[in-house]
């Protein structure tokens, strides 16, 4: 009965139209109805409780950070620096969106301000180069995901609060995970782009190489701070937050000088903007958090799900077929939020290691972010290269079934993440 009310409360307040921070909160009320428990206090208790977390400070340094880099030049020297290292190879400006998607996806931590910024700079010249746009755009909008996987990822954190995970650990572990998402992008991008006649820009002279090297150094260096920060444990993944934040500030206004301190107050401002969505979104979530526990849904679904039990390659294939089907309709940080406490009880019950559940959780509920038609990396896409959800949906689906791919064979063999993630954490 508990099991009935929580999943029609929380889609029934969706399906009405009502804002997806709002419906944990209807849902934890109707679950409390349901158990005759319902005290007004505990709700506002829960809410406060869900926000006042010392993890979740990362999130609002990660979402100024992100700010910073696109509008202090340093997206754009990655960029640069992509350009000249494979730009001049057939179809190199798709390698070029790749490589850069993985590099900023070490900066940032936001798929959609990684992908906005680099549908600005790059879908342009590629369609200026003869590349379809719609093509252009999905491929874009598919590196886009790779940010929530390779550290700093606001999706681990938000992850790792909700479930009681180690957030450095999955930091590490998703490093890996993350560059293979970018080699199965340049296998379905050298597919699409084999047929296509296109004249590939000139090789660039070590001279241009070595400049864009020098030019782009500054927002290079931050990948290597955070990683080494991270892995000898000069700071934990929160006050990575900060450093990379006030770096980014640093090389922004003081070194490339692009950033002036008038633009300060609106960027700050937007990342606010941005940071409250979330941190609502998890104070909110945690109504429904705390309810699910009382009314012990979890037990309730592990026996619904106990026949895979014994099994834990079935049972990671049906939770990610389930979660798929979930990132069709719900953002990433709902989802991560109202799925996590279901699932978590599941996973580890079963035996899985939670660290490696998380990887390819986030990186499913990524997938769901390029998903028509609440995909939000796709609507962002859309918006900044003037072109239709139609469009961009066909050209799109190559690169999601080469991410699919590439999850599925994580699930199929889990040694691809366990082991690089070890190697990582020493």
């Amino acid at each position: 009965m508990t099991l009935a009310v929580f999943t029609f409360s929380l889609l029934g307040a969706m399906a009405l139209g009502m804002p997806i921070a709002f419906a944990p909160i209807v849902c934890g009320v109707a679950l409390m109805h349901s158990l005759d428990i319902f005290d007004s206090q505990i709700v506002a208790q829960n809410i406060i409780n869900g926000a006042d977390s010392f993890p979740l400070m990362a999130v609002p340094f990660f979402m100024l950070a992100g700010e910073v880099m696109n509008r202090g030049g340093l997206a754009r020297r990655i960029v640069n620096v992509a350009l000249a290292l494979v730009g001049h190879v057939k179809g190199g400006l798709g390698y070029v969106a790749i490589l850069a998607s993985c590099v900023l996806a070490s900066l940032s931590g936001s798929a959609a301000a990684d992908a906005a910024a680099l549908a600005a700079l790059l879908v342009p010249m590629m369609v200026a180069a003869g590349h379809r746009k719609m093509y252009a755009a999905g491929l874009v909008a598919a590196g886009g995901i790779i940010a929530p996987v390779i550290p700093p990822s606001i999706g681990f954190v938000l992850f790792g609060v909700a479930g009681g995970v180690s957030i450095s650990k999955l930091f590490l572990a998703g490093i890996f995970p993350g560059l293979m998402l970018g080699v199965g992008l340049c296998l379905a991008w050298w597919w699409v782009a084999r047929g296509e006649n296109i004249e590939s820009p000139p090789r660039k002279s070590l001279r241009e190489i070595v400049w864009a090297f020098v030019d782009g150094f500054w927002a290079l260096m931050l990948p290597a701070i955070i990683i080494v920060g991270l892995r000898f444990g000069v700071f934990t993944p929160t006050e990575a937050a900060v450093v990379v934040a006030v770096y980014a500030l640093f090389v922004a206004t003081c070194i490339y000088r692009e950033l002036k301190i008038g633009e300060l107050y609106e960027v700050f401002v937007s990342a606010a903007l941005s940071t409250s969505v979330v941190l609502f979104l998890v104070a909110a979530a945690l109504v429904s958090s705390w309810l699910i526990t009382v009314s012990e849904i979890a037990t309730q679904i592990v026996d619904l799900v106990r026949p895979f039990m014994g099994n834990q390659t079935l049972l990671m294939l049906a939770i990610m077929l389930l979660v798929v089907i979930v990132g069709t309709a719900l953002d990433m940080a709902p989802s991560i939020l109202i799925l996590t406490p279901i699932l978590m009880p599941i996973v580890k019950q079963a035996g899985i290691d939670p660290v490696y559940f998380g990887v390819l959780f986030i990186i499913n509920n990524a997938i769901g972010l390029i998903t028509p038609p609440v995909g939000v990396v796709l609507n962002v896409v859309c918006g900044v290269s003037r072109i239709s959800m139609e469009d961009i949906v066909k050209g799109i689906w190559p690169f999601m079934i080469a991410q699919l791919i590439v999850l599925l064979l994580m699930v199929l063999f889990p040694s691809i993440v366990t082991v690089p993630a070890k190697w990582f954490a020493g």
